[in-house]
């Protein structure tokens, strides 16, 4: 049976926090991510219903209104949690998509549990969506979800985004339910990539996994279905604006400046901010920073380095493997390299709100993006955004999907630590009139495609593909 929403978006968690009271009680707080600020107001508009997950194992609270959002919240167990979560996910699929830069698991019972959470939140993206309404399903978490609605609902319009990288199909081979994740994704009418990489990636799988015609992000169905489905780039952004807006405030300079004494006045700031992951090359940026301190190109007081860590999937063993290493690799950097009255690297593990991140962004000489693999890096765009001054920076990796967009960055290859460390120098030493100049061209860029045009261009694409490729669509459009 139909539902009564029009628009239904599918992510693994919900737009919002749940949020402990003083009182005992609970509320629910906006999450800060930058796919609820681009889908909000759409989902205001056409008032739209988020179906995910609350973020805790355990049942489930009762579908509630949030932000002007229905939201429907999907329950899992602590073992789902295990095994889909932090098992299949982040085990299996994260790795594997970023050019398997640690060894990805393949056991049965995550697949098996993946397989049934997939299920769970496509039957609830059923019973929310309205007759012809359209399903905008979010990540590699539900690879499976636009195959199993399709099969409930051939009258949705489904979309898919995947914001990790998809891998060359020699890499993705490795899969062994490889034709099932492509099947999954083919239920839906437009699937969308960060880079046309990934998306020309996604269709050679198709050919080589499916055997079907598949060319120029165009794959037929026609034998199975008598459709067509569109793999295309949709490079994400953010919101430029309200950044832009954050870093002009007079107390956000004001906390910049103070940011710059607290680290006892540097001529220059060297920024990192990055979830702690093996993908963003943290270990190569610090490494890079190590080797310029003892050549002497670099000076302790003269420079010094801010490197944010944010908490990151803490129970699986890589990641706690990587924070000990982070960690030792800072400590030997510091006890080598600082003074008393000055400290090479300034190391935080832990989360800053919105006002501190723009303050750093403009407290910033230079900002390191140096990722081993990245579908798009948003830091690098809000590092731009921020820099209303059009002054600082930008160092990026040539493998972040940004890399695409932002030509004017300086881009380096992570793992050619010599390269990085002249483009460090190079970057600390560039003239005012040159780092504006490439800062001007890159807010632009940013600036013009921000999140909301991603989000609009996305869902008018796959309104126009779904009403002229699915044939059921255009037999009602006749009827009507």
């Amino acid at each position: 049976m139909a539902g009564d929403y029009d628009l239904v978006v599918v992510a693994n968690r919900l737009p919002v926090d749940r949020v402990e009271e003083p009182d005992g009680g609970t509320s629910w707080r906006r999450s800060p991510g930058g796919l609820v600020t681009a889908l909000e107001p759409v989902m205001q508009r056409e008032d739209g219903a988020w179906v995910g997950w609350a973020g805790a194992p355990g049942e489930p609270p009762e579908p509630f209104d949030a932000e002007g959002v229905r939201c429907v919240p999907i329950g899992l167990s602590a073992e789902e949690v295990e095994d889909y979560y932090e098992g299949f996910s982040n085990g299996t699929l994260w790795p594997l998509y970023h050019d398997v830069i640690v060894a990805p698991g393949y056991h049965r019972s995550w697949w098996e549990a993946y397989v049934a959470v997939n299920e769970r939140f496509a039957e609830a993206a059923a019973e929310q969506a309205a007759e012809g309404a359209t399903v905008w399903v979010q990540d590699y978490q539900l690879q499976l979800v636009p195959r199993m609605l399709r099969r409930r609902r051939p009258d949705l319009s489904i979309g898919f985004f995947n914001h990790i990288p998809f891998p060359p199909f020699e890499i993705f081979a490795q899969l062994p339910w490889r034709a099932a994740i492509i099947d999954g994704l083919l239920g839906a009418d437009l699937i969308g990539f960060q880079r046309a990489a990934d998306a020309n990636n996604f269709t050679r799988a198709c050919r080589r996994a499916r055997n079907l015609p598949a060319r120029a992000g165009r794959i037929r169905l026609d034998a199975e279905e008598g459709r067509e489905v569109r793999a295309a780039s949709f490079p994400i952004s953010i919101d430029f604006g309200a950044l832009d807006q954050l870093a002009q405030r007079d107390d956000v300079k004001a906390r910049a400046a103070e940011i710059r004494h607290e680290l006892g006045d540097p001529e220059h700031v060297l920024l990192g901010i990055d979830r702690l992951d093996y993908t963003k090359g943290i270990l190569h940026r610090l490494k890079a920073f190590e080797e310029l301190l003892d050549d002497g190109r670099v000076q302790v007081g003269e420079a010094a380095l801010v490197q944010v860590a944010t908490p990151s999937r803490e129970r699986v063993e890589q990641y706690v493997q990587l924070r000990q290493d982070v960690e030792v690799t800072v400590g030997r950097i510091n006890g080598t390299y600082s003074t008393i009255a000055h400290t090479g690297v300034h190391y935080l593990h832990h989360s800053y709100g919105r006002e501190e991140m723009a303050a750093l962004f403009l407290a910033a000489d230079v900002m390191l993006v140096t990722a081993l693999r990245d579908g798009m890096n948003l830091v690098a765009k809000e590092y731009v955004a921020a820099r209303h001054d059009e002054r600082g920076v930008l160092v990026l990796s040539e493998f972040t999907g940004a890399a695409d967009e932002l030509g004017q960055a300086l881009m380096i290859n992570p793992h050619d630590i010599d390269g990085l460390k002249d483009t460090i120098v190079r970057a600390l030493a560039m003239s005012p009139r040159e780092a504006g100049r490439r800062m001007r061209a890159l807010r632009r860029r940013v600036g013009d495609h921000d999140v909301q045009r991603w989000a609009a261009s996305f869902l008018d694409a796959l309104a126009q593909h779904h009403a002229e490729h699915n044939p059921q669509a255009a037999a009602a459009e006749r009827a009507s």
